[in-house]
């Protein structure tokens, strides 16, 4: 586990950075929490993390320029994959201060964690 300057990070098989959901759930103001599914998953059975932003992978490259930086970025969606896509568009994108949620809300759901079902 490599502890950078925002966050304890654990970087996957795959070559991507990922927070743990309880590190998130004590420290979610710390960072920008961008949600990468589809509306209707936002506020479907599994709801969102409490602040998180919606923006659907579909729209990311397209508002590349308007996410801001000035916070590390936390990408989730339901289980990791959609959100470990994003994460790779953001790294390439230049931004340096960035992980995936492991899990996503799955995992978040796992842990027992708060949801909000409404924007």
């Amino acid at each position: 586990m490599a502890v950078l300057d925002w966050a304890p990070l654990q970087r996957n098989s795959a070559g991507i950075d990922e927070v743990d959901p309880e590190w998130v759930a004590t420290h979610g103001d710390e960072a920008l929490l961008i949600d990468v599914r589809e509306p209707d998953e936002f506020v479907g059975p599994l709801g969102h993390i409490a602040g998180a932003e919606l923006l659907p992978l579909r729209e990311l490259l397209g508002t590349l320029g308007a996410i801001p930086r000035d916070k590390p970025i936390v990408t989730v969606c339901r289980s990791g994959a959609r959100s470990a896509q994003a994460f790779v568009l953001l790294k390439r994108a230049g931004v340096e201060r960035v992980a995936n949620l492991m899990g996503g809300m799955l995992r978040w759901h796992e842990y027992g964690l708060p949801v909000n079902h409404r924007d």
